[in-house]
């Protein structure tokens, strides 16, 4: 059983506007949502027919540059071809470079871009690139 609190204590270190205890739990009981977790990070994952996104991936800034986003994303996506997806997508914020470059690595392509998609503390708004990764079989 996954525990909510712990992700969003987890969530909240690494962003802005992190999700609360209350929506993880909610998302996490939705049909074909799973979480992959280590002790300093997870990715939330949604499975729908032969598709997988990528609803959160968050580090605790302490532990970030080791390895362990790319292991969470590779566990991921181990799971969600086990589950039946062929492909992967997600969206992530044009301006983070870090996140841009870990999915990179990871073989994820640009498919496309949300213009606006991100609000920001400041008012501005930034785009979000779509990102798909198609798994080989």
């Amino acid at each position: 059983m996954t525990d909510s609190d712990a992700l969003a204590a987890i969530h909240a270190e690494a962003f802005d506007a992190p999700w609360d205890a209350t929506s993880l739990s909610a998302l996490l009981a939705s049909p074909g949502v799973f979480a992959v977790e280590e002790a300093d990070g997870f990715i939330l994952i949604r499975v729908v027919a032969d598709e997988a996104e990528i609803l959160t991936l968050a580090v605790r800034p302490s532990s970030r540059r080791g390895g362990l986003g790319r292991r969470l994303v590779d566990a991921a996506v181990v799971r969600a071809a086990a589950l039946g997806a062929e492909r992967m997508f997600l969206e992530v914020a044009e301006d983070n470079v870090a996140a841009r470059a870990l999915y990179a690595r990871a073989g994820f392509i640009e498919a496309g871009r949300r213009r606006g998609y991100y609000a920001r503390a400041d008012g501005s708004r930034e785009d979000a690139l779509v990102l798909t990764l198609n798994f080989s079989r």
